[in-house]
């Protein structure tokens, strides 16, 4: 667990460990640090990747004394994960709030190899001498809600490219929930590219294409592939999706923000549209911090971290480069404080006694005349509290009866609107794509209409001769009618027992 005070530094140097960039805050300001050195007016935080750890929920029983559960914790990780004995990993955890029952509490695990730690933070601290806090990215996070950043509870999924990894991340309710390393990091995207491409470019080129035009790309051959590999990408962050919430149970997520280190990527609301089915937001918030370029989230998620409470923040902690202690925590220093103590304790005793009475004769005097001021005043209130309770009450009567009334007349006239507009609205939507059905010779077998509060979907089960016809369909509908619709398909097969070809086509309103 973390022993670090913010209150004992004047400023916060964040380490990114991967790519050797370093940001200082004093104050509100944060600027970039070419040269760190150490400073013992100086704390440092930094993170550990997702790639480089594993974590689990892993419950121990609520009967369990609390000084016990670290070697219970400790204990049920190398048996459950199946960890090699023979090593020592390093084991931190975080208590999973709301997934206690009767009989267990939970706690998120999280385990990494000390040969790990070690090689990543290498050059660091040869910088720098010590990291006060190395906290695993997706806790971070955290620091959106306790400083009212995000203030909404409910499900928001977090996705973050970085050039050596990238994450998916869940909170419930501001609280870590799951997460999982996504394989299309920078590098490994730019690996899949140029495999696409059949040629190697730079990575620093691929980098500037993707920061500069995003999927907008002017170049056709670029465009084509790179539209190839977000593809694929994000159908991998929607089997991820799919099944943390079915772990999880999750109906719906509320928000899912994306972003990366180089900034917002042109073009990935609509992948994500397309294969999620969710309209994201950018992972690009205002910390209130003064900054001169764009700076990495994951920095700025540092400093603010640093700066929160430990009440307020996930005190896990895998730094083993703490600084030593102050003079009076070490083995002297006590030692000395304990010889003075017991000087002044031997010559302060009969003046100690003779004070410490006459001080509780003044203070005694002090209440009870405070006390005889203070006691009609607590009487007057309490009657006006209970009169303003009992008022209170009533207005809560009213207010229930008042709500009944209007969520009656609201699903009344919600009926009456669903009849007169939603019906045939449905029905004009239904025989405008027949047109282009029947133009291209496929037939329905199915049509479903599904809506929650994000989207309008209508669901067409379709059902041709040959394939080229559902092919040809879907690329006239992409071409001519996206003003209206989002259209999706995951895949066309042929249907043994009928011999035609089947898809499903989903068809999202705008």
């Amino acid at each position: 667990m973390s022993n670090y005070n913010q209150q004992l530094f004047d400023t916060t140097l964040s380490i990114n460990p991967y790519r050797g960039t370093y940001y200082l805050r004093a104050g509100s300001k944060l600027s970039f640090k070419r040269n760190p050195a150490f400073d013992k007016k100086q704390g440092t935080i930094s993170y550990i990747n997702t790639k480089d750890f594993i974590t689990a929920l892993i419950g121990v029983s609520k009967n369990l004394a609390d000084d016990d559960i670290a070697f219970v914790i400790e204990s049920k990780a190398y048996e459950e994960l199946a960890l090699d004995t023979a090593v020592e990993y390093s084991i931190d955890y975080a208590e999973a709030v709301g997934e206690a029952n009767d009989k267990e509490r939970f706690f998120h695990v999280f385990v990494v190899d000390p040969l790990v730690l070690q090689e990543t933070f290498d050059d660091p601290v040869s910088k720098v001498q010590y990291v006060d806090q190395i906290v695993p990215v997706p806790l971070l996070l955290k620091s959106l809600y306790t400083n009212e950043i995000i203030s909404d509870d409910d499900i928001h999924c977090f996705v973050y490219f970085q050039e050596n990894d990238a994450f998916f991340t869940l909170y419930r309710d501001q609280e870590f929930l799951y997460t999982k390393s996504i394989k299309y990091s920078f590098r490994e995207m730019y690996d899949r590219f140029c495999e696409l491409l059949g040629e190697q470019i730079t990575f620093a080129d691929f980098t500037n294409l993707i920061k500069d035009e995003g999927l907008s790309t002017q170049n056709a051959e670029y465009q084509k592939y790179l539209i190839k590999l977000f593809g694929e990408l994000f159908l991998h962050i929607n089997d991820i999706l799919t099944y943390a919430k079915r772990a999880y149970e999750i109906e719906t997520v509320s928000e899912i923000y994306i972003g990366s280190q180089i900034g917002n990527i042109i073009g990935l609301d609509e992948y994500c549209q397309t294969y999620i089915g969710f309209e994201s937001q950018p992972f690009d918030f205002n910390y209130g911090l003064n900054t001169e370029e764009y700076v990495d989230q994951i920095h700025q998620l540092m400093q603010l971290y640093v700066n929160d409470s430990e009440e307020d923040r996930y005190e896990t902690n895998f730094s083993t480069f703490h600084r030593p202690p102050p003079f009076f925590q070490r083995h002297s220093g006590k030692l000395f404080l304990v010889t003075a103590a017991s000087l002044m304790l031997a010559f302060a005793y009969p003046v100690m006694n003779w004070t410490a009475s006459y001080a509780e004769e003044v203070h005694k005097a002090a209440l009870e005349k405070e006390y005889s001021v203070l006691h009609p005043k607590r009487v007057s209130r309490e009657m006006a509290i209970n009169k303003e309770l009992a008022e209170r009450e009533l207005a809560r009567e009213q207010l229930a009866a008042a709500q009944g009334l209007f969520a009656e007349r609201k699903a009344t006239l919600h009926k009456i609107h669903e009849v007169k507009v939603n019906y045939p609205m449905k029905g004009k939507i239904i025989a405008s794509l027949s047109k282009d059905l029947n133009k291209h010779k496929v037939g329905v077998s199915e049509i479903r209409y599904e809506e929650d509060n994000r989207s309008k979907a209508f669901i067409f089960n379709l059902i041709a001769k040959k394939d080229k016809q559902i092919t040809n369909l879907i690329e006239y509908l992409t071409k001519n009618r996206t003003d209206k619709y989002y259209f999706s398909t995951e895949k066309i097969y042929l249907d043994d027992n009928s011999s035609h070809y089947r898809s499903e086509l989903k068809v999202v309103l705008k």
